[in-house]
């Protein structure tokens, strides 16, 4: 028998503390806390510095390792390792990310780290890890944290309580509508573009001025937004508003096609640079935000390999230290502007950026704010820092006002005051008690230095007073009127203005915006180079297309054992429709046919056709046509040509046919036309009018002719005036025309009569 040991005293039991709850209840209990926990510590910014708690811990950290943009630059990973063991604790690589994009130019409107070495580049190549680069800190950077040790955020204790980090930086500088943000959280997300920080300034100055303004006067100063690469926002003028109105919505960015700025610094926006022999190519200088060059010239590469753009010949990166992407046209008659079109449909020449001011205010509390109340929140929390810097120098003032008393009374009775000292063994309460000091105003005095007597002059130390006192009414007069903070506010903004305007290289708008023409109808068959071509096609079915327009009785050369069957005049933008004897019609593009230097290729290869079924006929495609469309049976109707084009290559099924009945006749009936002639196995001719003949989408149609026996041999339009022509046999090429018809004009459906001597004996007309 084995032995078991009693259970151990040592400890409680674990299992004492298990709760017993709903499955459910426990899980959405702690899954609010993690979507809570997403949402305000992680990826939504604060309305008042415009910052995700990484980002803020960065610049943080570097500003404890004294990273000044006058200082030397250190190692990104001394950087990367103070923020995850004393302030961030995730991981390295996510928190070396973050700060390689704040340094970037092209990620950042305003970059708020200066980085030395790899930090990645527009093409969108990755940054070197962070053993090999260094960096510091911005001036923009510098701004934001100003005031840092005025007394004018809170400090809250660092995840394992060991340090202190600010709760928000207190800087003046606009930086969430500045820089803009990005963020998924849990159920909710935000997207942020970036803006001017002139025109953020001039849209809160007329806050400030008029509280009440609109927000249509707000969009007058205020434009838009303002990308890092530039680029043109086509959206008109009203969906931006209403976007920044509610605070949802999205923008569309187009690239600049552009050769350059001209000596006044405006862009020369046609991007069209002519070459010799009046060739063009098209020059790119700014692409949308956020797409990566290297990935834009690829997907433009495939567009010419996949033949999806067939007037673009090539496209060459050119970029240097600027962006010059150069896009080179099949030829010099194609439009530039369709190139453009293009261009923005089929690449990301032209993408969309969402707009979603989705923010944590004052409160912590996440909200989708417009642009005038997100201003006005902010200008509260500005307001709400300046008074807390003032009330600190207050006590920093009040302090010193205090000590300076005390050096006033210890210059005026100096003498008394050593020999207290040397002579007593307790001095301060002595001299609290006889000069009447406070407890500090005694302690200062007994920690001066000797030194620091000479210092003690009276005419300095009342001049000191006089202007802290002076100073201290204007802050306390500054504290009780709000007038005076918002007038203080707008002084401040005004001088943070003049280093971000608008004529200084980094104030300087980078975006046009600029609404887009109406888009023109956009038709992938317009980017095809119209050339006339011969379309020939073998009695199997072996499709080419001879460049010009040769005879089309030619001896072409096909296969042995083939021979001709169709040959008509098209232009390469024609689309072809194909008719085969099972109802079914196919669409082709007379550019997709081979060239003629060989045989061509199967049609089969490049349409789902049916093995068994024949082509009957091969029309060029004329918008707004009609054509006869006539069964083996006599049954038929027009159809309109438009409703013939298929989309696929499965083709369209058209002319409902049964067992052993064939769409034999595809005529396109010409709009003089004003009869209808057809003619049986029988030999037998009726002539109807047209308008007796139904316009139908589908179908087996209505009956043409009637028979005993036999089927329907032709058909054809013509008009009655003109009478009918037929060709004559033999090789003279002549025809003949009977302008009497009226001896065979019936009513559609009649069994008909003898055609006029002279007539084939083939029954073809």
């Amino acid at each position: 028998m084995v032995k078991t040991k009693p259970p151990s005293d040592s400890g409680p039991d674990p299992f004492d503390a298990i709760v017993d709850a709903p499955f459910d209840a426990a899980l959405s209990e702690r899954y609010l806390v993690y979507a809570l926990s997403t949402i305000t510590a992680r990826s939504l910014p604060d309305l008042r510095d415009g910052l995700k708690p990484v980002h803020r811990r960065l610049l943080w950290a570097m500003r404890q390792l004294k990273l000044d943009p006058t200082g030397a630059y250190k190692k990104s990973a001394r950087v990367v390792g103070d923020v995850i063991g004393k302030y961030h604790p995730h991981g390295d690589q996510s928190v070396y990310d973050a700060m390689v994009r704040l340094a970037q130019d092209f990620a950042l409107r305003y970059p708020l780290v200066q980085g030395q070495g790899n930090f990645g580049n527009i093409d969108g190549d990755n940054a070197a890890a962070y053993r090999y680069t260094e960096a510091r800190l911005t001036r923009t950077a510098m701004r934001m944290m100003a005031g840092l040790d005025e007394g004018t955020v809170d400090y809250i204790p660092t995840y394992n309580g060991e340090d202190e980090e600010p709760e928000i930086f207190p800087g003046l500088f606009p930086n969430l509508l500045a820089n803009g943000s990005t963020g998924i959280a849990v159920g909710m997300a935000t997207s942020i573009p970036s803006h001017n920080v002139a025109e953020i300034v001039d849209a809160t100055l007329m806050l400030i001025d008029n509280p009440h303004a609109e927000h249509a006067e707000l969009m007058q100063v205020f434009h838009g937004p303002d990308l890092p690469t530039g680029g043109v926002i086509v959206d008109s003028p009203a969906a931006i508003s209403h976007a920044y109105e509610t605070g949802k919505g999205a923008v569309r960015v187009r690239a600049r096609f552009s050769t350059g700025r001209d000596e006044n610094g405006v862009w020369e926006d046609t991007g069209i640079e002519k070459l010799t022999s009046g060739q063009w190519q098209l020059v790119v200088s700014e692409i949308p935000y956020m797409v990566p060059k290297g990935k834009l010239i690829e997907q433009i590469a495939a567009l010419i390999g996949d033949k999806k753009l067939p007037i673009l010949e090539d496209v060459r990166d050119e970029s240097d230290e600027t962006i010059r992407l150069v896009l080179v046209p099949k030829s010099r008659n194609v439009d530039p502007d369709l190139l453009k079109e293009s261009l923005y449909r089929l690449s990301d020449l032209e993408s969309r950026f969402s707009l979603n001011l989705n923010v944590l205010d004052a409160r912590r509390t996440p909200g989708v704010l417009g642009l005038k109340l997100l201003l006005q929140e902010w200008i509260i929390s500005q307001i709400d820092i300046l008074l807390r810097r003032t009330r600190h120098r207050l006590e920093k003032i009040a302090a010193r006002l205090e000590l300076v008393g005390g050096y006033i009374i210890a210059y005026l009775n100096l003498d008394r005051i050593i020999a207290i000292i040397r002579t007593e063994d307790e001095p301060r309460p002595v001299m609290m008690a006889e000069f009447e000091l406070t407890h500090v105003q005694a302690e200062a005095i007994l920690n001066m230095r000797l030194r620091s007597l000479r210092k003690l002059e009276e005419m300095e130390l009342r001049r000191e007073q006089k202007d802290l006192l002076a100073e201290q009414e204007n802050l306390q007069t500054l504290l009780d009127s709000p007038a005076k903070q918002r007038t203080r506010l707008k002084r401040d903004l005004a001088s943070l203005r003049k280093e971000y305007a608008e004529d200084t290289p980094l104030g300087r708008r980078r975006t046009t915006i600029a609404e887009a023409a109406p888009t023109r109808e956009f038709n992938m068959d317009a980017m095809i180079e119209k050339e006339p071509v011969t379309v020939i096609l073998s009695a199997k079915g072996w499709a080419r297309a001879a460049k010009g327009h040769m005879a089309l009785d030619t001896d072409f050369k096909f296969k042995e054992g083939d021979g001709p069957a169709f040959a008509l005049h098209a232009q390469t933008t024609d689309k072809l429709l194909i008719a085969l004897d099972n109802g079914r019609f196919y669409t082709i593009g007379a550019d997709k046919l081979p060239g003629a230097r060989g045989f061509g290729e199967p049609i089969r290869t490049m349409l789902d056709i049916d093995p068994a079924a024949q082509v009957v006929a091969v029309t060029v495609y004329r918008p707004k046509a009609q054509l006869l469309l006539a069964a083996s049976t006599g049954r038929g109707f027009a159809a309109e040509a438009d409703e013939l084009l298929a989309e696929t290559r499965k083709g369209r099924g058209v002319v409902t046919t049964k067992p052993g009945v064939k769409l034999t006749v595809v005529r396109e009936i010409a709009p003089e036309h004003d009869h209808v002639a057809v003619m049986g196995d029988n030999r037998k001719l009726v002539v109807f009018a047209l308008s007796e003949l139904p316009i139908l989408a589908k179908g087996q149609g209505v009956t043409l002719q009637r028979y005993k026996d036999g089927g329907m041999a032709d058909a054809v339009t013509f008009r009655l005036e003109d009478g009918l022509s037929w060709a004559m046999g033999g090789d003279s090429g002549r025809t003949r025309t009977e302008k009497d018809m009226m001896m065979w004009k019936v009513a559609r459906g009649a069994a008909g009569r003898l055609p006029p001597n002279g007539f084939p004996r083939d029954n073809k007309f």
